[in-house]
């Protein structure tokens, strides 16, 4: 069996399996279900990494997929809040803006010959952050009533600032290794 297949790799293809019926649900107005669903799709990208750590199954396809589920499965919801009308839409456009200038960043390292561009710690809260910021707002139409709607209120700017910030963060880490390939050509 190759060695990409494993338990934790199974938790990451279970996340982008759920990522289509939270959405769905979602979009149906079944907040609770959609919580559910997000929850338990929460819980697989806690496990696909600690498992993989605890176990010494860290593969590379892993590391590709892993952020791959996490984009879907976050950018899917707030997609379907937007639509929904639950979330508005500029935090939408952050939250795609950001990982449109990440991807197109990490496209041009890749062309450069840096073959490699890993998360960051700003990425990691970012995700987490919008993470919280959709369980609050999936949490506002599943539990109607005033505190979950000032709390998702509220996590509407940390959100949008930890967006902005990881992107910058994304960019000066590029410009420092567009430096370091300018300084050793020989390394292509």
């Amino acid at each position: 069996m190759p060695r990409w297949i494993n338990v934790p790799n199974g938790f990451t293809f279970l996340r982008l399996l759920l990522v289509p019926f939270v959405i769905r649900e979602i979009l149906e107005g079944s907040p609770v279900l959609a919580l559910a669903l997000f929850a338990a799709a929460a819980a697989t990208d806690v496990l696909d990494g600690a498992v993989a750590r605890r176990f010494g199954h860290v593969t590379r396809a892993g590391a590709y997929l892993d952020p791959v589920a996490d984009k879907c499965l976050l950018s899917g919801v707030f997609l379907a809040l937007a639509l929904s009308r639950a979330a508005p839409w500029w935090l939408v456009a952050v939250i795609f803006g950001r990982d449109l200038f990440i991807l197109l960043g990490a496209a041009v390292l890749w062309v450069m010959s840096e073959r490699t561009f890993s998360p960051s710690v700003w990425g990691k809260i970012s995700t987490f952050v919008q993470a919280a910021t959709a369980l609050a707002w999936m949490a506002r139409g599943a539990l109607p009533n005033g505190l979950t709607g000032r709390f998702s209120s509220a996590m509407l700017w940390p959100c949008a600032a930890c967006t902005v910030w990881s992107g910058i963060h994304y960019a000066w880490r590029a410009a420092r290794a567009r430096r370091r390939i300018d300084a050793n050509p020989a390394r292509e």
